[in-house]
């Protein structure tokens, strides 16, 4: 067996409240949490190396001293399971998201920023 993606580990200022967000735009909850470092993942599915299939990535929030200062290399995209495009962005930008050009131009989805000015698109 390979390897199976389960967490994604996002330096950050402040962990508690960007988990805050994500746990907000995802659905998920703290699963743990340390000074400093704050991890997130969904209350539905565990995680385990174990478990067959996909795993449901964790988000680990880590406290760094120095802030984002060019545009993402890696970046999580969303795909609203309940609504259309246009309402999820919407509900995104109430919870503190903004709108973000990444020099995108014309394209079917929207380009947003989390609070800490991290790029991600809802697809």
């Amino acid at each position: 067996m390979a390897s199976k993606f389960t967490e994604l580990a996002i330096d950050c200022a402040d962990p508690e409240g960007l988990a805050r967000f994500w746990c907000a735009v995802l659905d998920y909850e703290v699963r743990d949490q340390d000074e400093g470092i704050v991890i997130i993942g969904s209350p539905a599915l565990p995680e385990g190396k174990d478990r067959p299939g996909p795993v449901p990535p964790m988000l680990t929030f880590a406290k760094v001293p120095d802030g984002k200062t060019v545009k993402n290399r890696l970046h999580i995209d969303v795909n609203p399971t309940d609504r259309e495009q246009d309402a999820e962005v919407t509900r995104l930008l109430a919870l503190g998201a903004r709108y973000a050009d990444v020099g995108q131009g014309e394209v079917s989805w929207v380009v947003l920023a989390d609070p800490e000015d991290n790029e991600f698109c809802v697809l």
